[in-house]
This record gives C-alpha cells, structure tokens and sequence, in this order.
C-alpha cells in the first residue's frame, strides 16, 4: 500500500483549519457560515444533526462542489465559510481538505465530528427516523 489512511489524515490536518467543539458551536447561527454534514442519511436518522446544517453525503462532495457537474448545488459557490463534519472527525477531515483543494476559499472541519459536538452540549436537530422505522 502506498498510503494508508492515516497517512492522509495527516496530510489533511497539517493543511486544513481545524475547529475545536467550543469554536464550532460559537459559530452556529452565524448566517455566513454553513455546517455541512457529510454522514450517510442512515446515520442521521439515527443521531440527528446540527441545526440548519447541509446534507451532503461524503460520495458527493466534489460533484456537488464544482460548478462544471452536472450535479452541482449552488450553495457551493456562495460566499460562506464552510464547516464540514461527520461522526468523528475523519471523513471532515479529508472533505475538507477535499474542498480546499477544488478552491473553496474559506473552509473548516469539526474536531471530534458530531460525537464530540454532542457530548460538548451543542445544539442538536433531533433525530427523523423514517416512517414505519424505529
């Protein structure tokens, strides 16, 4: 294996900005910053979310961001500061840097993801389990 993924989060962090929980939740409600969460749906249907947050699951992110995809979402190309996270900090991690590379000018993830989040007492968009889930 050339490089593992270990090997990557590494390289991700040493480029990235990286929020700790208390930053992250003093930002939440700032009309100029999105929260993106790029956990699969199963996950928030299970464990809810930031409040307001935007869903994009992590297989989409660099089509959902580059304006030449047919998949593009127009939030991508607002002037916003885009805070991604996931559950616990690693798929944030990598989106971000992700999204950085493509150019998005002002970008950070969440230290310890949504776990961290939680247990920090962050506001929390209570869970939606799908009809006839439970």
């Amino acid at each position: 294996m050339k490089k593992g993924y270990r090997q990557m989060l590494d390289e991700a962090a040493a480029e990235i900005v990286t929020l700790d929980t208390a930053e992250a939740i003093a930002l939440q409600g700032d009309a100029s910053v999105l929260f993106v969460d790029i956990r699969d749906p199963r996950e928030i249907e299970r464990e809810g979310g930031i409040p307001g947050a935007f869903r994009c699951t992590r297989g989409m992110l660099e089509f959902w961001i580059d304006p030449d995809s047919p998949y593009h979402k127009p939030v991508f190309a607002e002037p916003k500061r885009f805070v991604f996270y996931c559950a616990s900090g690693w798929r944030s991690a990598l989106a971000t840097k992700t999204a950085q590379d493509m150019g998005l000018a002002d970008v950070a993830h969440v230290a310890g993801g949504f776990s961290a989040w939680r247990t920090a007492g962050g506001p929390v968009e209570a869970a939606q389990p799908k009809p006839g889930k439970t």
